[in-house]
């Protein structure tokens, strides 16, 4: 029997009774037809799944009765940062559903030297709420119970200077890279993986990278979409380093 999950972004405990947020109190009624006495799956974020029964259906407001909380552990030992640059329209949303889905721990959009998509603070506050959102409904479908961090875009030189000194291992993926992913050694701390938009990263970009200690990570003879690259090189790291 299928688990329906559902994402609620507020404090969770077993007890509480509150009201579905109307997206998904709109997915629940008219969508998934439940009804009254129902149960279904809530979490926050915090790692941990809430059993809750639905104890109101109605046309505007759906309320839920929270039975037990239950630890979930299905995150990955491997703790990995995707820096992609961002790319255009529903690749955008495939990457970060799909990274989500492979156990991605953060995500930060990048805008690069050959970023072809451009954000205005406006467009840009939209596109992060519409991205956490897809990482929030990925978490729904793949059973984890945290969803991955997902930080506002930045151009890569602001985040290269404000990025943390710490042990974390860095790639960026170069179609000329000599790191190949079975030679790789992770601590605790992880890695990041840095990851060009459609025109792959430029001179300057790879010039600051190489200055910043990003090693270049080669998958193999063919170059690949960045809507591709690094989904795949998540997919290989998980496998080889993680827990696939």
């Amino acid at each position: 029997m299928r688990t329906i999950r559902i994402h609620v972004d507020q404090p969770l405990a077993p007890g509480q009774e509150l009201t579905l947020p109307s997206q998904a109190g709109e997915h629940v009624a008219r969508v998934l037809r439940m009804v009254a006495g129902d149960e279904l799956t809530l979490f926050n974020g915090d790692g941990h799944d809430y059993l809750a029964i639905l104890a109101a259906v109605g046309k505007r407001e759906v309320s839920v009765s929270v039975q037990s909380a239950q630890p979930v552990d299905n995150e990955s030992p491997l703790s990995l940062t995707l820096a992609q640059g961002v790319a255009r329209g529903e690749k955008m949303d495939l990457i970060v559903q799909k990274a989500t889905e492979l156990g991605v721990a953060r995500i930060v959009p990048l805008l690069t030297e050959r970023s072809e998509v451009k954000l205005d603070p406006s467009r840009a506050e939209k596109r992060l709420a519409h991205w956490r959102a897809v990482a929030a409904s990925a978490c729904e479908q793949s059973g984890r119970a945290r969803v991955p961090e997902v930080v506002a875009a930045l151009p890569l030189e602001t985040w290269l200077r404000d990025l943390r000194d710490d042990s974390a291992l860095r790639l960026a993926l170069l179609p000329d890279g000599d790191t190949q992913a079975r030679t790789l050694s992770f601590d605790t701390t992880g890695g990041i993986l840095v990851v060009g938009p459609e025109g792959g990263l430029g001179e300057r970009d790879v010039t600051a990278l190489r200055a910043a200690r990003f090693q270049g990570l080669r998958l193999g003879p063919r170059i690949l979409r960045t809507e591709t690259a690094g989904l795949a090189a998540l997919a290989a790291l998980q496998a080889l380093h993680g827990d696939i």
